[in-house]
């Protein structure tokens, strides 16, 4: 069974950092496409960024500049580097992953902004 495994998740103050990774049960090139999404209270989970089988990315507006990500294809591991953190980046983080047509989602981690 695939699984998506986040971590990283936690109490940040305004303009910091954090990393968050996101573990696959499997080789992450099995995935046609792998990337984080993010719901705050309220409101409707919304794509992050992800990155193709390919390397290609898309990134949201709202965290162009500011995020990034990156993968580790030994350690079966996605990245999400965040900087510049603001009170509207907290909310829970998902990691995403599909193969074909089937979608995957991790339990998620919560980030929080606050000084």
């Amino acid at each position: 069974q695939v699984q998506l495994v986040e971590s990283g998740g936690g109490l940040v103050q305004p303009g910091g950092s954090l990393r968050l990774p996101c573990s696959a049960s499997e080789n992450i090139f099995n995935f046609n496409k792998m990337g984080w999404y993010r719901q705050a209270p309220g409101k409707e989970r919304e794509l992050v960024a992800t990155i193709n089988v390919a390397g290609k990315r898309e990134v949201a507006d709202a965290v162009l500049g500011r995020f990034s990500l990156s993968r580790n294809a030994e350690r079966r591991v996605v990245y999400l580097q965040m900087s510049s953190l603001n009170p509207d980046d907290a909310g829970v983080y998902y990691c995403y992953g599909n193969i074909v047509s089937r979608h995957y989602w991790g339990q998620g981690t919560p980030v929080t902004v606050s000084s």
